[in-house]
């Protein structure tokens, strides 16, 4: 279980270090099935979500929120499948279990053709995927030159989950509405009332 929060928190470290911009462009990239698995997990509307940086901020949003739920992992295995595939195809049979001079031979290409954070992300995905190599690249993420994450303090400051605030704000409006709706109607009978006793 320690392990697992470890991989997590790991996973949680290298998405949230990550830029709007390095998430969008990493989306662009992404085959089209892919983009509209993205949508579909964070919840998008039929036709998926209509721009980048609205599809960012329900990204953002529901890494927040699923921490624990696996939509974490899902979102990062999604996002990382095409550098995952170029990073077994250039490990070749070292590619179940390789040694850190075998990813020193081949990240340098994987940060050129997918960038730092992608390749962070995908690292950090295949830790919390349980891969065999877990921690050699834990090691990598943890302490190489190039490849180490952010210190927490260089991250981006922490998501306000919109769609959760967004639906308490409706829950707000309604209950007051229906308040107002409760005390003009007990108006109107006390009003009935006294024009009777008038009567």
């Amino acid at each position: 279980m320690k392990n697992r929060i470890q991989a997590l928190a790991l996973l949680d470290r290298a998405m949230v270090s990550m830029t709007d911009d390095e998430v969008e462009t990493l989306v662009a990239t992404l085959p089209d099935d892919h983009r509209e698995t993205i949508d579909k997990i964070c919840g998008a509307r039929e036709g998926g979500f209509e721009t980048p940086a609205t599809r960012t901020l329900a990204v953002r949003s529901t890494v927040a929120r699923g921490r624990m739920n696996g939509a974490l992992e899902q979102i990062a295995t999604v996002l990382t499948d095409p550098c995952l595939a170029d990073c077994i195809e250039q490990l070749g049979d070292s590619s179940d279990n390789p040694t850190e001079a075998d990813l020193a031979d081949v990240t340098p290409g994987l940060i050129e053709r997918h960038g730092l954070a992608t390749v962070r992300l995908t690292l950090a995905a295949s830790i919390a995927g349980e891969a065999a190599a877990s921690v050699v690249l834990t090691r990598l993420l943890k302490h190489d030159e190039v490849l180490a994450l952010p210190a927490r303090e260089a991250e981006a400051s922490p998501v306000v989950v919109l769609p959760n605030a967004a639906d308490d704000q409706t829950k707000a409006r309604r209950r007051v509405a229906k308040e107002r709706k409760q005390a003009e109607s007990q108006a109107r009978r006390q009003q009935q009332a006294r024009a009777r006793n008038r009567a």
